[in-house]
C-alpha cells in the first residue's frame, strides 16, 4: 500500500527549492535535437512550403526525482515540447530517450507499456476531465486500459488516491461539475499517479486557478514528489511558481532553449537578456525594494518567418551585428547554459 504524504494547505514561506536534491547519474529522460514543424495550408487542398517551427532543435535532460522548470512567453513552444515527450505530438525530428530506451519511433503497441511510466497533468481542469464519467471512473480508467488489477482492487486504488490528493472517499461517485477548479486539478493529479509513473509532464497545472488555490496544488505536487520520487517537467509562464518548485530552469524563446541553469543560479545571475527581462518583470511584494525595469521593444517575431541570426535580436538592447547574422550556440559553464553572443563567450560550447 502507498502511504499518504502530508498535504499542505498553504505555500511554504521558503521559496528556495531542492538545492540539495540528488538526481541519479544517468538521466531519466534525454531529449536530443527535438523539432516540431507545422506545415501551413496554401489554399483549400494544398500544403504550403511555409512551416511554423514550434520546437526547433531542443536538447534537455531530466534526472530521477528532479523537477525541470520550463518557462517562456505564450507561443514559444513549451506545451508542444511537453506533448512530444509523452508522444501526444509526434516529433518532426529528434529523439526522446526514456529510461535508456528511444521512444521516438515506437509504434502505439510498443509505446503502451512506456505510457505507464510517463503521465501528464493538463492545464485546464475543466476540459481535461470527461463530464460523463464519475471521478472514480476517471481515476480507474488508466488502470483498466493497462489491465491493472480487478474491479475491486481498482476501486481500492482510486479510493487511496483520493486520500493522497486531499479529497474524500465519498467523492468517488460524483461528477466533475460538482467540484471546484482546485478539486478538479487534484482529480487530474490522482489520475496521473494511478499507474505510479516515473515522470509527469505538468503543463501549466496552476495557471487556471486562483492564487490561494495555486499554493495548495503546488504543495501537493511537491509532497507527492517527496513521497514517491517522481520526476516533473513543470511548464509555466509564471516565474515565481517555477522558482518555488524547480531544481533547474530552462528558458524557451521562439522554439529554442536560450538559457538553462540550476534555479538558484538562474534567478540570482541570469545571463541571457531575455531571461533578465522576464525576471525584471516579476513584481516584488515589498515597496522598499527598487526594481529595475527592462523594456523589450516590439513583440515576439512571426514564427513563420523568424529573424535571421539570434531570434531575439530585434528586441534585445545588447544586440550587435553578429547577433543579426549568426545564430549563437549554447555556451556552457558549470551547468549554466546560455545562447548569447554577448554573455556567452568565455564559456565553452555545450
Amino acid at each position: 500500500m502507498i502511504s499518504k504524504p502530508p498535504v499542505s494547505a498553504e505555500a511554504s514561506p521558503d521559496s528556495g527549492r531542492h538545492a540539495d536534491n540528488e538526481a541519479s547519474q544517468e538521466p531519466l529522460l534525454i531529449a536530443t535535437d527535438l523539432r516540431r514543424y507545422f506545415s501551413l495550408p496554401d489554399g483549400l487542398f494544398r500544403k504550403s512550403s511555409r512551416k511554423v517551427k514550434a520546437v526547433d532543435g531542443v536538447n534537455l535532460t531530466i534526472g530521477a526525482g528532479e523537477t525541470l522548470g520550463l518557462v517562456g512567453e505564450s507561443g514559444c513552444g513549451k506545451s508542444t515540447l511537453g506533448r512530444m515527450l509523452v508522444r501526444l505530438d509526434e516529433p518532426t525530428a529528434g529523439d526522446v530517450i526514456f529510461e535508456g530506451q528511444n521512444i521516438s519511433m515506437l509504434s502505439e503497441g510498443e509505446l503502451k507499456p512506456v505510457r505507464r511510466r510517463i503521465q501528464m497533468v493538463f492545464q485546464n481542469p475543466f476540459s481535461s476531465l470527461n463530464p460523463r464519467k464519475t471521478i472514480g471512473e476517471t481515476i480507474c480508467e488508466p488502470l483498466i486500459v493497462h489491465g491493472v488489477g480487478d474491479a475491486r482492487s481498482r476501486q481500492a486504488r482510486a479510493m487511496e488516491l483520493l486520500d493522497i490528493v486531499g479529497l474524500r472517499r465519498e467523492h468517488y461517485n460524483r461528477y466533475p461539475h460538482q467540484f471546484s477548479g482546485g478539486q478538479r486539478q487534484r482529480i487530474g493529479i490522482a489520475r496521473a499517479f494511478a499507474l505510479e509513473p516515473k515522470l509527469i509532464v505538468c503543463d501549466e497545472p496552476v495557471s487556471a486557478l486562483d492564487v490561494s488555490i495555486q499554493s495548495q496544488i503546488l504543495n501537493l505536487i511537491e509532497d507527492l514528489q517527496r513521497a514517491f520520487g517522481v520526476s516533473y517537467l513543470f511548464i509555466s509562464h509564471d516565474l515565481r511558481v517555477v522558482e518555488h518548485v524547480s531544481d533547474r530552469v530552462a528558458v524557451m524563446y521562439l522554439g529554442r532553449i536560450v538559457e538553462e541553469a540550476p534555479t538558484a543560479i538562474l534567478y540570482r545571475s541570469p545571463r541571457h537578456p531575455y531571461t533578465q527581462a522576464l525576471l525584471a518583470a516579476v513584481p516584488v511584494p515589498d515597496p522598499s525594494v527598487e526594481q529595475t525595469d527592462i523594456v523589450l521593444e516590439g513583440g515576439v517575431p512571426n514564427p513563420i518567418d523568424p529573424p535571421q541570426g539570434c531570434h531575439f535580436h530585434p528586441r534585445c538592447p545588447l544586440a550587435v551585428d553578429r547577433c543579426r547574422i549568426e545564430m549563437p550556440p549554447l555556451f556552457e559553464s558549470n551547468g549554466h547554459k546560455v545562447r548569447c553572443w554577448i554573455n556567452g563567450p568565455g564559456m565553452h560550447e555545450a
